[in-house]
């Protein structure tokens, strides 16, 4: 990586992103921890209209209000909905009718070899619990998560991080991008070649550097959303 290439990928920001307007989606305003996970597993290889229903089915099974009013402030660990919430609702239903009648879908984490959704979500969350964490404070006050994001990995389909990686995002870190399909696009656009995941973060996270003197409240996680919405609006998600 050097700097004609965060060049190329600062101009194609310029000319292809709202940055003035940006502003995060909803989804980086859940009210509980629990909604982050299922949205983090769910969002993997699909549309995310379908990511969406299986949120909203969710929160009508349970009763539980999808976003906070303050998006820039987690909400009273008493007004969130606990990991054990889903973790019970795990245990009593099995993965297999929580996929049926709550999430409604069925889908796997791959296609060669993959488990249910409903499953991972299961077991992402028990890893975790096992942490002790339940709630949004828990997780912020983890100082280093390496080795929950090593047992998140090894779970069935979980070994790329990147679901990790989108979840750490829904649930507040603000320097990190998901470095899925549509972003690898448009990096390989700017570039006109391949990009690789691991060149995705410090990509981005160079061009974000430039961009700040013209846009203060830029960061990683908000140029990545703008990213994927600009993709999805000109079909290719």
């Amino acid at each position: 990586m050097g700097a004609d290439d965060i060049d190329r990928i600062v101009n194609q920001a310029r000319q292809t992103l709202d940055l003035t307007g940006a502003r995060l989606g909803d989804e980086y305003r859940y009210g509980s921890l629990t909604l982050c996970v299922i949205d983090a597993v769910y969002s993997i290889g699909v549309r995310y209209e379908s990511v969406q229903r299986v949120v909203a089915r969710y929160c009508a099974c349970t009763g539980l209000n999808a976003y906070r009013a303050d998006g820039a402030v987690f909400p009273a660990l008493s007004a969130q909905q606990p990991l054990e919430h889903l973790g019970r609702l795990g245990e009593t239903m099995k993965a297999e009718r929580l996929a049926n009648e709550v999430f409604c879908n069925r889908q796997l984490t791959s296609t060669r070899n993959g488990i249910l959704k409903a499953d991972a979500v299961l077991r992402f969350v028990a890893v975790l619990r096992q942490n002790g964490i339940e709630r949004f404070q828990d997780l912020e006050s983890v100082t280093d998560d390496s080795a929950i994001e090593a047992e998140i990995r090894r779970l069935p389909g979980q070994r790329s991080g990147i679901c990790w990686t989108y979840f750490r995002m829904l649930a507040g870190r603000d320097d990190l991008i998901k470095p899925d399909r549509m972003i690898l696009r448009w990096l390989g656009i700017a570039l006109g070649r391949e990009v690789r995941i691991t060149e995705a973060q410090p990509l981005l996270h160079g061009a974000v550097q430039r961009l700040k003197p013209e846009h203060p409240g830029i960061n990683a996680r908000l140029l990545d959303h703008l990213v994927w919405g600009q993709q999805r609006r000109t079909g290719r998600a």
